[in-house]
This record gives C-alpha cells, structure tokens and sequence, in this order.
C-alpha cells in the first residue's frame, strides 16, 4: 500500500471537541479499509497566510494536523469525500511520500568510527 501524509486545516473553534471528532473519523475510515496510521500530529492553532472562504464561511485562524499512513488509492478517495462534506474542514492535502515505508525511511548509515 503506498504511504501518505495529509496536512489538514481546520476551523478553530473554541473547545477542541470537533477537532477531536474529526480526527477520530478518519482514522477510522484508513481502519475501517485495512490501512495503518503510523502518525499524528498537532502543529496547533496558526494564523491562516490569506483568509480562507470554505462551507459559505470566512476563517482567519485555524488548527493545523497532520496524519501520515498507508491506504490503497480507494480509501484516499473515501478521505477526500469525508474532507470535502465536514463543514469544519478549512483546506487539506494528500502527498504521496512512497509506495512503501521502507522506501522512505534511510537506513541508518555504517560507518566506522574515527
């Protein structure tokens, strides 16, 4: 299964219940077809460089994640459908990193000591 990271903004709301929610959501949708999260990541709330018109509504601050994980391209497209519905979805993205986690990762290098 080829290895994936998204980047998503959300709508910074005032408790980070719809967040969480959200967050759950998906990674039950990679479960649920048979892919692995390897990661999560909070990079917190930011100002957004421009703002942002999503859902009929304007943002100007946002919470940013990250999830990095291996899915076949069928379950990439339920997660875009899943993006594209949530009203509390700002912007995302999906970047190909690999076919595979070993591709990515470097191994570490053997060299001898001086």
């Amino acid at each position: 299964m080829p290895f994936y990271q998204m980047l998503c903004i959300t709508a910074h709301y005032n408790e980070y219940r719809p967040i969480k929610e959200l967050v759950q959501r998906t990674v039950q949708q990679v479960w649920d077809r048979g892919g692995v999260v390897r990661r999560l990541n909070s990079w917190g709330t930011k100002t957004l460089p421009q703002r942002m018109r999503r859902h009929k509504q304007y943002h100007q601050i946002g919470d940013y994640w990250t999830m990095d994980f291996d899915a076949s391209p069928r379950t990439l497209r339920t997660l875009n459908n899943l993006m594209r519905a949530d009203p509390s979805v700002v912007r995302w993205t999906v970047l190909k990193l690999g076919d595979k986690v070993e591709n990515i990762v470097t191994p570490p290098s053997k060299t001898t000591p001086r």
